[in-house]
């Protein structure tokens, strides 16, 4: 655990006003939600109800002081040394500023780092970017997949950069709740418990066109993939958690639709990733209404991330538009999720969190950036 650091949080009142800023330009978001759903998607709730946290991060780049985490109802800062290595920093949490400036130190607590962590679909895309990332900050890292060809090979990969023990790798359908419990029978054999889950497995079968067109097929795979799988790994982590003295954390990661949006050509999708951000919420009351206060229920949403599902998609002037703008490789993300995970196990608050990459801040500057300055076209895609 990194020394503790406080980091004052100045009033955040500041001649920019965000909410301002986003009425007068409404229609314009308007028109782009519209024109794709890939905009709203990656905004979540925070377009209006995050002004706060987007004026104190305003704030912040001009004053040069740390970026703020945007994490569910509060805003904590991280001090530098999260840039510059991956164990967990102190955090310092505000409440919304009132004049003067509110300061709660948070305290070391446990557990502590290195962790175990499962991540499912983990061995291509966001979820093969999240375990190097836990990889290269020392934590132990299961990779699981449908595919045993694609685990073994992963395997290979990553073992060869960090050793046979600190990575280790299962086949599982999260379809299956048979081969989730395997899973978890194989976790507790061979690492004997796991701090951080996260349910990144997720399918669009590779469609997009609209619901009417969409095959039987397809629209059991989403579903079962992206609900009923995240349900079911939600369910048997839980049992395994509850048990452990370090308690653990369960992440569910969001996605296109999450926010209530139109996803039109992959509406089945939108609909899995919308029940998602409720039911973890649920899982959640649920998990307090039980009085079960060492295991937490986390979203994460990565935005716009260029993995072979979006790039899938990018056959409409209005999404290779979105996507240059707007989507990051998936390494980049992981650089800015992990090390914010890696935070959440070691706060004694135990309250739930939704880690944003792409804030709706930051999607706004770039857009105001492509329409002034024609900033980053052609970045991924060829729109000409």
């Amino acid at each position: 655990m990194g020394a503790m650091a406080l980091l004052p949080l100045h009033n955040a009142s500041s001649s920019f006003s965000f909410s301002t800023f986003t009425n007068s330009f409404s229609p314009l978001f308007a028109m782009l939600a519209t024109a794709s759903p890939s905009f709203s998607c990656c905004f979540g709730s925070s377009i209006h109800s995050k002004a706060l946290n987007a004026t104190v991060k305003s704030s912040c780049h001009a004053q040069q002081r740390p970026e703020p985490v945007i994490m569910h109802n509060r805003i904590g800062v991280l001090s530098p040394c999260l840039q510059q290595h991956h164990h967990c920093p102190s955090i310092v949490y505000a409440a919304a500023p009132s004049g003067q400036d509110a300061v709660t130190a948070i305290k070391p607590g446990v557990p502590s780092p290195p962790f175990n962590v499962l991540i499912t679909g983990s061995t291509k895309g966001v979820g093969y970017a999240l375990a190097r990332e836990f990889l290269v900050a020392g934590d132990r890292v299961i990779i699981c997949s449908r595919s045993d060809e694609r685990v073994r090979t992963t395997l290979q990969d990553l073992t060869k950069e960090y050793g046979k023990h600190q990575v280790l790798g299962k086949s599982c359908d999260v379809r299956d709740s048979n081969s989730i419990r395997e899973l978890i029978a194989f976790a507790k054999s061979s690492l004997g418990y796991v701090d951080i889950w996260i349910n990144n497995a997720g399918s669009n079968a590779y469609t997009f066109k609209p619901l009417v067109e969409t095959s039987d097929a397809a629209i059991n795979e989403i579903v079962e993939t992206n609900m009923i799988g995240v349900m079911i790994c939600c369910r048997e982590a839980i049992k395994m958690m509850v048990e452990q003295p370090r308690g653990g954390h369960i992440f569910n990661m969001d996605g296109a639709g999450a926010d209530g949006g139109a996803t039109p050509r992959f509406a089945a999708y939108g609909a899995t990733k919308r029940s998602l951000t409720q039911f973890t919420k649920t899982l959640q009351a649920e998990l307090r209404m039980q009085r079960v206060n060492n295991v937490i229920l986390h979203s994460l949403s990565p935005g716009m991330v260029t993995t072979d599902l979006l790039m899938s998609g990018s056959d409409t002037e209005q999404a290779r538009f979105f996507i240059n703008v707007l989507a990051e490789p998936p390494d980049v993300v992981a650089k800015y999720l992990v090390p914010r995970i890696r935070c959440i196990p070691g706060d004694p608050k135990g309250k739930s969190t939704y880690i944003r990459f792409l804030t709706g801040f930051k999607a706004y500057s770039r857009l105001i950036a492509r329409i002034l300055f024609r900033a980053r076209k052609n970045r991924y895609v060829n729109e000409d």
